[in-house]
């Protein structure tokens, strides 16, 4: 069998049989994460975001390879979550944006996108390492336009992508110490891999063991915790536009010789009816997601181009009060809310724990997102809490180095002045949040607030997930470690022995104040004994301590 060419129906089975790849084994990539600790999510991420591309996808199979690439590109943009998700959706993105105006593709026009992809990923990223998947894409790619300049069969091709990508993941542990030290390969190259070889699959006409035949549903890939986002930290009545509305327009020769279909002019009269407006159209079918107070406007607006398909319309306040748990009285119909005016700020942070999500807001935070370790928020979470935040300037706290990337995406995104200030800890976060001055102009604030992340260092205290030896420590599953600004300093059977540790070390004669987190699993009596001890170890130190409420991590410090 020989492929010559590539059309989008072919290309978008390709995408699918990849995704259900990498979901088959996204467990296994979070394994190969360097450090031990229980936040490894690198596969969860890219299944998360790779999932949401095929999504798309699915719902937009066509002939035309170009429009199948859009489809990919815009789910994989909403979808990202995480830094290797985030990789991911440029390396598409990149990709689609070389196709777009193709119905089909030949096997150099295939390796040029691969090509392409790789450029926008490097761009996107602003200290590109190598060792990681950006490495991975980067030698595939050129061995692909290699391999097309000799072969016009595109299984051929793919077949020397697969293998270069796999030497090249083999060679990453060379690029990269610290995956030596611990003898893996680079997680996000390695789901990187798996997308390939679900491609290749495909191309040959093979079904992978172990790939689950149907894309997983966001509900089946998401806990229940992730679908609460930002819902308990908005009020019931601040909901403006009160339903989401999803309908797809089945266009119709005879409606469209009475008024033509044009994308851009159907999405501005729409934009009249709400926001949060989504449209994506192909040659027969308009898929439209918008939040209105009056459905049955945009309805029938819809209608004037053909028949409607697939129509799913949830009053927001309904789902809202659901899950927050309050009781409110029926709304009156036909009764329009006035939109709210601008604030002139809002700060968004992300948070896991609801202590630190109180903590968050008392200090100055508008909204926060539920998230952080092992539950990074998506692009699209991220630009519906700034868009819910209703503000000329919003300031995003991501508060995790691996939500960054997805914040500054969400940053093209919102029709706002949008600030990200990359704070890579929740001890940064809150320095951040205190150097905020509401009376100060936006870029003063920026600078400010970046300037405060310098100021605060970071402990935290978690325990292991495996055995590893790493930075001349031998660490067994169940050990308790001590991470000093990501580093992990110390390790011991005992939590608080390890926490002292940490303390000990970390502690100067510079240090002024000490904040402890303590989390969920952190016992009171426990949290009492820490704080007897700094107390008579640490005398010239103001102490302050807060029930974070945080998993994973039993203790977070900050010291100023």
């Amino acid at each position: 069998m020989s492929i010559t060419s590539l059309n989008g129906k072919r290309f978008a089975e390709m995408i699918i049989q990849g995704a259900n790849h990498l979901a088959a084994n996204a467990k296994m990539v979070d394994a190969l994460n360097v450090f031990p600790v229980p936040d490894g999510d690198t596969g969860t991420n890219m299944n998360l975001s790779m999932t949401s591309g095929a999504k798309e996808v699915q719902h937009n199979v066509q002939e035309h390879i170009g429009k199948v690439g859009i489809s990919l590109s815009r789910g994989l943009l909403m979808g990202a979550r995480g830094n290797s998700g985030v990789i991911l959706s440029q390396l598409f993105r990149g990709f689609s944006k070389s196709i777009e105006s193709k119905a089909e593709i030949n096997s150099h026009e295939f390796a040029s996108a691969l090509e392409a992809g790789v450029e926008t990923a490097y761009k996107a990223v602003m200290k590109p390492v190598e060792g990681t998947i950006l490495t991975v894409a980067k030698d595939a790619a050129k061995q692909a336009v290699t391999s097309a300049k000799k072969q016009t069969d595109i299984i051929l091709v793919m077949e020397e992508v697969v293998k270069e990508a796999k030497a090249s993941l083999s060679r990453t542990p060379d690029l990269l110490p610290v995956l030596k030290e611990v003898g893996v390969v680079d997680s996000g190259g390695q789901g990187l891999v798996l997308v390939y070889e679900g491609f290749l699959a495909e191309l040959k006409g093979e079904h992978l063991p172990g790939s689950p035949s149907n894309i997983p549903t966001m509900d089946e890939l998401v806990s229940a915790e992730h679908h609460m986002n930002v819902q308990g930290h908005i009020n019931t009545e601040d909901i403006v536009y009160g339903y989401c509305t999803e309908f797809m327009v089945r266009l119709e020769a005879d409606k469209l010789a009475v008024k033509s279909f044009n994308e851009e002019a159907f999405r501005n009269d729409l934009s009249e009816y709400g926001d949060s407006l989504l449209v994506i159209s192909d040659d027969d079918i308009v898929k439209v997601h918008i939040h209105s107070e009056h459905p049955g406007d945009c309805l029938n607006y819809g209608q004037q181009y053909g028949s409607l398909i697939k129509l799913k319309i949830d009053n927001m306040r309904e789902q809202h009060s659901s899950i927050v748990g309050e009781m409110h009285a029926p709304l009156e119909t036909g009764v329009s809310p006035a939109p709210k005016e601008k604030n002139e700020y809002s700060v968004v942070s992300v948070v896991m724990g609801s202590g630190l999500s109180d903590l968050f807001k008392s200090i100055g935070s508008k909204s926060v997102i539920e998230g952080g370790q092992t539950m990074n928020p998506s692009t699209e979470d991220i630009v519906r809490a700034a868009r819910e935040a209703n503000a000329k300037n919003i300031i995003i706290l991501p508060n995790n180095k691996n939500i960054i990337m997805a914040a500054e995406q969400a940053a093209d995104v919102v029709e706002a002045n949008v600030i990200v200030i990359p704070s890579r800890t929740v001890p940064q976060g809150m320095a951040a949040l205190l150097a905020f001055n509401p009376a100060a102009s936006p870029k003063d604030n920026e600078t400010a607030m970046k300037d405060a992340l310098s100021h605060v260092k970071t402990g935290q205290i978690t325990y292991a997930v495996r055995d590893t030896s790493i930075e001349g420590l031998e660490i067994e599953t169940g050990d308790f470690m001590g991470l000093a600004d990501g580093k992990i300093k110390v390790k011991n059977k005992n939590r608080l022995l390890a926490a002292k540790d940490l303390l000990a070390q970390m502690i100067d004669g510079d240090s002024e104040i000490l904040t402890i987190l303590y989390g969920e699993d952190a016992a009171r009596e426990e949290v009492d004994e820490l704080a007897a001890f700094c107390n008579e170890t640490f005398k010239d130190l103001e102490i302050e301590i807060y029930n974070g409420k945080q998993p994973l991590y039993s203790y977070i410090f900050s010291i100023e």
